[in-house]
């Protein structure tokens, strides 16, 4: 879509060649929209794959079969310069009006408002480079804190590839998708990485800033769930299917609770059984009376899984929060932070270490 905004010589004959290339393209990309949904059905990401990608290429770096016949080139969202250049406002004014002197048409014809603008957050979060300045609160964390180590583009940074054995995590990678989901990288931001360079930021970072940036990496790095009414079957290859379940998580379960806190669990139980019972059971084994009706499942407490990685702040990070979604509320906007931490140190001690709490009433 976007174009380098200088202007570029060309002869008559080129124009017509490209004039009716982006006829075509823009022919082809409008029907492949209307083959899969509604454009206003559509997520960001089938917007920008199903309207943009033609010219712009699916990494948004301008790597696309059209770039050859084109004069200025499409834009690369992904370098320095576009991240300098590019307010939000100028983004919007560019595809709602086109850009004269480029193959940058008007799009106002095709695309209303909102969607103008979903795309066009949709290619800032996802191509271009995160900077301190931005209004997504994820991506300010994640510029500030994690792209030292993993990178602009979540791929990991030329230094720290280098010299950190092992080298963190590649979240641009196929492989993210499959291993990593929600909880266990909020336990990783929570709690660190045990053997890695991965520290705990649970001291650091609130509750709500940790699902945050965990929500930032996920939308608009890993890119979960985006290929939803893209036109076509497996717009970037075949799905990846893991070949053996991932090891489990084995985090630090003496880190304490954020802010000093200390839970009563007493207290906990109180308000367990009384608003998160319905869904995760009164044992914590996701059987509660509403779990059938649920969908994605209640998050079972006595699993393996989640007495690996379910730490005293991990808990409390998923009850301040919430679970995009989900059923999962974000409890902070109507309990108290020592409330949260009463109920998470109930479901700690009931259900992720029941066993150290029976040794500690002998």
């Amino acid at each position: 879509m976007f174009k380098n905004w200088r202007q570029g010589g060309c002869g008559r004959a080129w124009r017509l060649a490209a004039a009716a290339l982006l006829a075509v393209c823009a022919q082809g990309v409008a029907l492949a929209g209307n083959r899969s949904a509604e454009a206003t059905q559509q997520t960001p990401g089938a917007l920008y794959h199903n309207y943009c990608s033609v010219c712009h290429g699916d990494a948004g770096d301008g790597n696309s079969r059209a770039r050859n016949s084109l004069n200025p080139p499409p834009r690369d969202f992904t370098s320095v310069l576009s991240s300098q250049e590019l307010t939000r406002e100028r983004m919007i004014a560019a595809v709602r009006g086109g850009v004269p002197g480029t193959a940058m048409s008007a799009w106002r014809t095709q695309l209303d408002e909102d969607q103008i603008a979903r795309v066009v957050d949709y290619v800032r979060n996802t191509f271009m480079r995160p900077t301190l300045g931005d209004a997504s609160r994820g991506r300010q964390i994640y510029a500030r804190v994690c792209s030292v180590c993993h990178g602009d583009t979540g791929s990991g940074s030329v230094w720290a590839s280098a010299n950190l054995r092992p080298a963190p995590r590649d979240f641009s990678a196929p492989q993210a998708k499959v291993e990593l989901t929600r909880e266990r990288m909020l336990a990783s931001v929570a709690a660190g990485r045990p053997g890695t360079a991965m520290q705990a930021y649970a001291s650091r970072l609130s509750a709500d800033d940790m699902a945050q940036v965990v929500d930032y990496i996920r939308g608009s790095i890993m890119r979960v769930d985006e290929m939803q009414g893209i036109s076509g079957t497996h717009a970037r290859g075949a799905p990846v299917v893991a070949t053996a379940p991932p090891a489990p998580v084995k985090a630090d379960m003496a880190l304490p609770l954020p802010g000093g806190l200390r839970g009563d669990a007493v207290a906990g139980q109180r308000f367990y059984e009384a608003n998160c019972a319905t869904c995760h059971g009164v044992k914590g084994d996701g059987q509660g009376p509403r779990a059938y009706f649920i969908n994605p499942k209640p998050r079972v407490f006595t699993s393996e899984e989640s007495r690996g990685m379910l730490t005293r702040p991990v808990i409390f990070a998923g009850v301040s929060a919430g679970r995009r979604g989900s059923e999962m509320p974000a409890w902070d906007k109507v309990l108290s932070p020592q409330e949260i931490a009463n109920v998470s140190e109930y479901v700690f001690r009931a259900f992720i270490q029941p066993k150290a709490e029976h040794a500690a009433k002998k």
